[in-house]
């Protein structure tokens, strides 16, 4: 299952609002979800600060300020493929 960690700081407005969609959208598309307060540690704070809030799906940063719907419905559906392997099988003739 995808992890979305969402980094959002208190008081923040936009990070409230894409907590609340994003909790919406959990029971759907089936993903785990972690707020995490920049506030609490120096390196995110300097991170994220100017950009919350950020969400970042398995380690790689997927919207900042607003929660992008359609590239999150995406994003988690390439995930959820198998992986078919980079080159396609050879024909037999």
């Amino acid at each position: 299952m995808s992890k979305l960690v969402l980094y959002t700081a208190p008081g923040c407005h936009l990070c409230a609002q894409a907590m609340a969609s994003l909790s919406e959208l959990q029971g759907e598309l089936r993903f785990e979800l972690e707020e995490v307060d920049i506030t609490r540690e120096d390196a995110l704070h300097r991170a994220y600060l100017e950009r919350i809030p950020v969400g970042v799906l398995d380690g790689a940063e997927l919207f900042e300020y607003f929660l992008d719907e359609r590239t999150l419905r995406r994003s988690l559906l390439e995930t959820s493929r198998p992986a078919t392997g980079d080159s396609p099988r050879p024909s037999i003739l």
